[in-house]
């Protein structure tokens, strides 16, 4: 089996102040496949996104990365399989140069400083960010923070990319060129977001979470044009499906 392989069975979280968040979470996502979680505030994302590498351990269920259970054993091997993107950049960055950040995790695998080097180049590279390797991550965009943060992840070379709202607060410019950025990755992809003409554009299917259930996985499309099932999550068709305001006719 392919460590590409993400799989929930029956997956519940509770908080220490008793909050209850998931509730028999339950999917399996295979080699390649990008796949989008969708669901109003508060309806359990980021906190499936911290389980699928170690940061949260469920109460009660299983999560498997390839042929292995998530368990304390095999936490690190697990983590150095599945990269996690943050919401906010800021909690990713916190070294004193951008490439002292991109670095940290190779060398916290114990690489060699001349292989650390090169992971971290490429990794930069690949976002377009390698012009900012000496710059503090402070000093840098919204739109720079989010590609240095996918560098940081990157430069450990997971088999499994997740990403939890990575349009958030990109000006239009510098969203496109993250969708594109990720349309390159032939990374399997996971991705809580609440900018659905995003998952239009980068996702083929999707699970639509609502307090802590899944209560819909299958083509993004589908999904997408159920505009009944969409404002039961607070959430709305995307602006790419609806039709024209002043024609009233239909994009397709």
């Amino acid at each position: 089996m392919s460590h590409h392989i993400v799989e929930a069975r029956d997956l519940h979280f509770t908080y220490p102040d008793g909050t209850q968040v998931l509730r028999g979470i339950t999917f399996r996502i295979t080699h390649g496949e990008s796949v989008a979680i969708v669901g109003a505030n508060g309806a359990g994302k980021s906190t499936l996104l911290l389980h699928l590498n170690g940061y949260l351990r469920p109460v009660s269920g299983e999560l498997r990365v390839g042929d292995s259970p998530l368990t304390r054993e095999n936490l690190r091997m697990v983590r150095r399989a599945v990269g996690l993107v943050f919401q906010d950049p800021d909690d990713q960055l916190f070294m004193p140069t951008v490439f002292d950040d991109v670095a940290f995790g190779p060398l916290n695998l114990g690489l060699p400083p001349e292989e650390v080097t090169k992971k971290v180049e490429a990794a930069l590279q690949v976002v377009g960010a390698l012009h900012l390797k000496d710059r503090p991550p402070y000093r840098l965009s919204g739109g720079e923070k989010r590609a240095v943060a996918i560098a940081t992840v990157l430069s450990m070379s997971p088999d499994i990319l997740v990403m939890d709202e990575p349009t958030s607060n990109l000006d239009p410019r510098a969203r496109r060129t993250l969708i594109e950025l990720l349309k390159g990755f032939q990374h399997t992809k996971i991705i809580a977001t609440h900018d659905l003409d995003m998952v239009m554009d980068l996702c083929r299917r999707t699970l639509v979470i609502r307090e802590g259930r899944i209560i819909a996985d299958g083509p993004t499309e589908r999904i997408m044009r159920d505009g009944q099932l969409l404002a039961s999550s607070n959430l709305e068709i995307p602006l790419g499906l609806r039709g024209c305001p002043v024609c009233g006719e239909g994009t397709g």
